[in-house]
């Protein structure tokens, strides 16, 4: 049985809750294997909405196990909080169906706290745009050795010596912002009063995945943010804290490379970012505007406008590269019904030189000028469109027209938020 791990490959919010969902009705585990609840999933089930932050789009099939993985890190309290607004739509969720590997590290009010004065603090030009939400704190300490894990939880002498280490880093630093230093007292009753519940669905994650393979069993891997996001490859230092590239699924569970057989990267059929950071073909237009009406590019997590832009082949290219993509999930073509012209980035001019990648160094990604191509639009709309059939010729010639370029094919075609207006080309789960 094939295992597959769903990666975004632009800058995140391509749709990756819709395509999850639609595979996780064949998936026995569906599994986060990085990010934190900085992510944001959006979920269309017969007209209900769901948005997730920190829960595996999973949770809301029956029969399924959700997994958080080691690669996660974890705010508890905002964890249960979620889990209560998930049952209150009528979702099951309980150990039997949601599991969270021990060496998780979490997320304490600290980490968000230093997170938001660092950036209010940060001069113009240098803030990255965080969701204030503690994800890249709490990842420092994880490198830094000092995190309270799920299973530091379990016994109050290693909670008590986790908390003294990581306050040894975080109090001279708060010192220095300006902050007052931290209420050891309090946060350790906190911790000990989250930590029966968060204990409740603990467990060796590692080895029940490991042990699901051997039976058989199709695992779902699934990712947040987007590869263009990633601490390595991607728009650094505007990026997550994370490893957000396909090969991070196999570390962030404990499971071997070998445990995926297929990597589907979702990619929406224009260009989005959120926050601060280079984008080559951001339209500051009318057009950019109709994007984001059209496409209701609001941040699911923050609600902050998207910014919006024509599709970038050249950036997509490069994370199909850097993921392995076996093949991708072209969403929301619906946004672009009706335009009469549609633009695609082939590469860049820079100092005078053509590119077709997007260089690595801040300064020269900043002095990119997009090259485009473009391509006649349609009238028609696409909007639901099930099959082939259902589509203008000229967006069928958009879609091969993309393949082409980013030199991967089309797996699923996304016509809408509703998890069934979904064109199915290629199984990812085939055996």
């Amino acid at each position: 049985m094939a295992n597959v791990v769903v990666v975004g490959a632009q800058w995140g919010d391509e749709g990756k809750g819709k395509i999850v969902d639609w595979l996780s009705e064949r998936a026995d585990t569906i599994v986060r294997f990085q990010g934190g609840h900085n992510a944001g999933h959006t979920l269309v089930i017969d007209g209900e909405v769901f948005k997730l932050n920190a829960l595996p789009s999973g949770v809301v099939r029956g029969g399924k196990l959700s997994v958080i993985g080691n690669g996660v890190v974890l705010d508890p309290w905002h964890l249960m909080g979620e889990i209560e607004a998930i049952r209150a739509q009528g979702v099951e969720i309980s150990p039997e169906t949601l599991m969270i590997a021990e060496n998780t590290p979490l997320i304490l009010p600290i980490h968000g706290e230093l997170d938001r004065a660092r950036e209010d603090a940060a001069s113009k030009g240098t803030k990255i745009g965080t969701t204030g939400r503690g994800i890249g704190p709490a990842y420092e300490d994880k490198v830094g050795r000092r995190s309270v894990r799920v299973a530091d939880l379990a016994d109050d002498a290693t909670l008590v010596a986790r908390v003294d280490r990581a306050l040894q880093h975080h109090d001279p630093l708060r010192k220095g912002l300006g902050i007052d230093p931290v209420d050891r007292e309090a946060l350790l009753a906190s911790l000990r009063e989250i930590a029966p519940q968060v204990l409740a669905y603990a467990a060796p994650v590692w080895k029940e995945m490991n042990e699901r393979k051997k039976r058989g069993e199709r695992i779902l891997f699934e990712g947040a943010q987007g590869a263009l996001l990633d601490i390595d490859f991607g728009t650094y230092p505007y990026v997550t804290s994370s490893n957000v590239i396909a090969g991070q699924a196999a570390t962030g569970v404990g499971v071997g490379p070998g445990s995926i057989d297929y990597v589907l990267g979702i990619v929406k059929a224009y260009t989005t970012r959120v926050g601060e950071g280079p984008f080559p073909t951001e339209l500051d237009d009318a057009d950019g505007q109709r994007l984001g009406e059209r496409g209701h590019e609001f941040g699911t997590v923050t609600g902050r406008k998207r910014r919006c832009g024509w599709f970038d082949a050249a950036l997509v290219r490069q994370s199909c590269a850097t993921s392995g993509v076996t093949g991708i999930s072209l969403t929301k073509l619906d946004v672009l019904d009706g335009f009469e012209t549609l633009k695609i980035c082939v590469g860049y001019e820079l100092d005078g030189a053509r590119l077709d990648y997007l260089p690595t160094a801040a300064d020269r990604q900043a002095r990119c000028t997009p090259i485009y191509e473009e391509m006649p639009g349609w009238s028609q709309s696409t909007e639901g469109a099930r099959s082939w059939a259902d589509l203008p010729a000229e967006a069928i010639k958009y879609v091969r027209r993309v393949e082409e370029l980013i030199d991967c094919p089309v797996a699923l075609l996304s016509t809408s938020p509703e998890r069934d207006d979904t064109i199915l080309v290629t199984d990812p789960f085939a055996d």
